[in-house]
């Protein structure tokens, strides 16, 4: 059975947005939907000619189901319906439900194969939920618009689990399981059956975070649609698995510091400096701007757009700065952006004549009030995550920020966002102190990733006496602050800190010399970078061991020419001054698009076509990187690394595209190193038939790690499960090592590299070159001049010989 949908707006640019957003509930395409909307000059209104032509193209025999955005919407389908056939008419219903929940709702149930009464039937309760939470206008729940089918055979599957995190169903547990669910083809719903509260969407980040799931809680899921029975146990393996939360515990409470008040050790480390002082960052609405609804809704989709560019740059750089697992604290927060329940709030009120701006704020304010007002420490600090999002929105729609930019010094603050914490740096704030927060916020995650000390909730009096401090001594290991201290407690402070950074600064002093172990090996220790600025902040690299090239494609709108690459390249090896930089390809594909390189949706984008896959689909793309390449080469030492190799006619390829950039730049070979990215278990395991064509072999351990054990690095709900030190991943590590022979070195710039304790057993493997962050060469190059390669041998077989990653963690211990 196939039912078509027609949607008719007044908005074109709505419309086809809405159908983009109901078309990602079906993967299959099956589902015929056409869009009937604005005037033929490409403004606002609605055509019945149009509308009759639309109802045609979507009736495929089965039914047709029409959703109309408002007012004359609803008369233009009516007298189209006098324009088409008598058979056409008697299969097309018309559906009074809201316009975009309705439409998702609707593709889901003709995707699994529902009747059109069925369709419309679904697609009028698609604010079920909703109505049941907060009554109709009139108190009462509204009743349904199209009458509901027989309940038996309805596929409706049920089930409990238990939330087991010790702060609850907080932000990024329920970020996960939003998206688990919206990558399901069903409807499903929550309720905390514990606090007996009222049932909830589970594709809705704000009402999920609205059921107050404490550990302990059981929650009760209903879910219906084609995928119910999997949507139901999908949510019961992510509450075993505790929803993949793994994020560092907060610092205990400490007693209170002497005569300062009682702030909250969040992040250890000790911090002496000067105030800087960062006023309240309070967005004013801007004036409203006079427009019809969808005019309005208009505005509101384009400023949430440039709210989400934002977010994924500032979580780009939270991923590449800090890691991985810190920055999907930003994945919830670009969840809220496209909460289907907080669209709906602003969109009722818009349709009730509110300015974007307005409906906006309001709706969001909604939800910041439900989560401040939580028993749940941990949930009343989501609250501010749900207000950096509304302020992002409002200031693409005008909104004026009032924050002035703080100077250097100990930050004093009422509250940080995450955006604001993962912007610090250490080097010129040696401490973070907050009126409010908790230890469990966002923006206290992210300072202790980062390295900055941090004590919180100190209360409104203690932060005005530090606002008005000269100095400010803070200890975020034990919670204390002390405001203009006396020579004795602040010589007890310096004593803390010196003992606290002794072995930072004594690696950072020697990180020039080579790293040479205990018996002689000299192991190269390189920076990963992205950025001149990477590339500066590299004190002590042997050389840029990875340079990330995507910095010159993102955030743009066309590719960067063969000009202004060379210029970005050239200015990385300068930075570097004169070592050598791995200047690996473009490495980015479905699970990194870009605008000006559309790519078809692929259901697992991760083994897709990305990295080298991709340069070789786009041959004009991989000619221009690699020009850029060669004249850098000229001039400055260079390698050159091709990304998700997989076979050898792949790296026969992409030399080929190197030879023919030698002969356009027409200077003869330069002295060009190759080498490929291992990443594919498969590389791992044929390195000796890479051997013979390359200079060097580079294991990127974040993909390695995630296709040995078919667990994706981004998906909280495998963090534990993706360790780099599993078994498995380091006998791929062996394998290239093997492979490589003699003659081909072998390094490894996955963030393992980095890790102190996993350097004696990476060298054991008989790894020559680690290319870690900028900020850990001094330390790593530490870490190596530790070892003694014969007893890390011997480590490294036993290794290999362990059951999984935690005994491994073990034997380093």
């Amino acid at each position: 059975m196939t039912v078509g949908i027609v949607v008719i707006s007044h908005s074109r640019a709505l419309a086809e947005a809405a159908v983009a957003l109901a078309g990602e509930m079906d993967a299959g395409g099956g589902v015929p939907v056409e869009v009937a909307a604005g005037a033929d000059d490409g403004g606002f209104g609605t055509d019945a000619v149009a509308i009759s032509e639309a109802l045609a193209s979507a009736d495929q025999g089965d039914g047709v189901v029409v959703l109309m955005d408002m007012g004359s919407a609803v008369l233009s389908a009516e007298l189209a319906l006098e324009l088409v056939d008598d058979e056409v008419r008697e299969r097309v219903v018309l559906c009074p439900a809201p316009l975009v929940e309705g439409l998702v709702v609707a593709v889901v149930s003709a995707a699994g194969g529902a009747s059109a009464g069925e369709v419309a039937a679904e697609a009028g309760d698609a604010l079920a939920a909703k109505s049941g939470h907060l009554g109709g206008l009139d108190g009462t729940a509204p009743a349904a618009a199209v009458p509901a089918p027989a309940p038996a055979g309805a596929g409706e599957e049920t089930g409990t689990f238990t939330v087991r995190m010790p702060h609850g169903l907080h932000a990024r547990p329920a970020a996960a399981l939003v998206a688990a669910v919206r990558a399901l083809d069903a409807d499903v719903r929550l309720r905390n059956v514990t606090l007996e509260g009222p049932e909830v969407s589970a594709a809705s980040m704000s009402k999920v975070a609205t059921l107050g799931a404490l550990q302990g809680h059981e929650v009760a899921v209903r879910a219906s649609g084609p995928d119910a029975g999997r949507a139901v146990h999908r949510l019961q393996e992510l509450a075993e698995d505790s929803f993949g939360e793994t994020a560092p515990a907060a610092p205990a409470p400490a007693p209170a510091a002497r005569g300062t008040g009682r702030p909250i050790p969040a992040s250890p480390g000790v911090g002496i400096g000067a105030v800087s002082v960062a006023a309240p960052a309070g967005i004013t609405l801007p004036a409203p701007v006079a427009g019809t609804p969808a005019e309005q809704r208009a505005r509101l989709d384009e400023a949430r757009a440039r709210g989400r560019e934002h977010l994924r740059a500032v979580r780009d750089r939270a991923a590449r700065e800090i890691g991985e697992a810190e920055a999907t604290i930003f994945d919830a927060q670009l969840l809220l952006l496209d909460d289907p329940d907080v669209l709906a709030d602003a969109e009722t009120r818009i349709e009730g004549g509110a300015d974007a701006a307005v409906a906006w704020a309001d709706a969001m304010d909604a939800v910041e009030a439900a989560l401040a007002a939580a028993t749940d420490e941990y949930l009343r600090g989501r609250a501010r995550d749900v207000r950096d999002v509304r302020d992002q929105v409002l200031a693409a729609l005008g909104g004026h920020a009032e924050q002035a930019a703080a100077s250097d010094g100990v930050l004093v603050a009422d509250d940080l966002t995450p955006a604001d914490a993962a912007a610090i740096e250490p080097g010129r704030t040696p401490a973070v102190v907050l009126a409010g927060s908790s230890p469990t916020a966002h923006a206290a995650i992210l300072l202790r990733a980062r390295g900055v000390p941090a004590v919180v909730g100190v209360g409104a009096e203690l932060a005005a006496r530090a606002r008005e401090a000269g100095v400010l001594a803070v200890d975020g290991t034990t919670g204390e602050l002390a405001v203009d201290p006396d020579e004795t407690v602040l010589a007890d402070f310096r004593a803390r800190a010196a003992a606290h950074t002794r072995r930072r600064d004594d690696a950072l002093r020697r990180a020039h010399e080579p790293a040479v172990t205990r018996d002689g090996t000299t192991v190269l220790v390189g920076a990963n970078v992205g950025s001149v600025d990477d590339a500066a902040a590299a004190v002590g690299a042997d050389l840029a061991g990875l340079v990330r090239t995507e910095f010159s494609f993102l955030d743009r709108h066309d590719a960067p020419d063969v000009d202004e690459q060379e210029a970005a390249y050239r200015a990385i090896a300068e930075a570097m001054g004169g070592q050598r930089i791995t200047l690996r390809t473009l490495d980015v594909g479905g699970d990194k698009p870009l605008d000006y390189l559309p790519m078809p949706a692929e259901a697992n984008p991760f083994l897709g076509v990305r990295g080298l896959r991709l340069a070789l689909a786009r041959p004009e793309l991989l000619a221009d990187q690699l020009e850029a390449v060669v004249r850098v080469a000229h001039d400055h030492p260079v390698d050159v690394m091709f990304p998700m190799v997989s076979t050898v006619d792949e790296l026969d390829a992409a030399r080929r595209a190197l030879d023919g950039a030698v002969e356009a730049v027409g200077r003869g070979r330069p002295d060009l190193r190759v080498g490929i990215m291992v990443e594919v278990p498969a590389a791992a395991l044929k390195a000796a038939s890479f051997a013979p064509s390359v200079d060097f072999l580079s294991i990127g351990t974040n993909d390695l790690t995630q296709y040995a054990l078919a667990a994706e690095r981004g998906n909280e709900d495998l963090a534990a499960l993706a360790d780099a030190l599993d078994p498995g991943v380091l006998a791929l590590i062996a394998a290239t090592v093997a492979g490589a022979g003699d003659d081909v070195l072998v390094a490894v710039c996955g963030e393992v590299a980095a890790d102190e304790q996993a350097v004696p057993l990476l060298l054991g493997l008989g790894v020559r070159e680690l290319s870690v962050a900028p900020a850990a060469v001094g330390v790593v190059k530490q870490a190596v001049r530790e070892v003694d390669l014969g007893a890390a041998g011997e480590l490294a077989r036993t290794a290999l010989t362990c059951p999984d990653a935690a005994a491994v963690r073990g034997l380093l211990g």
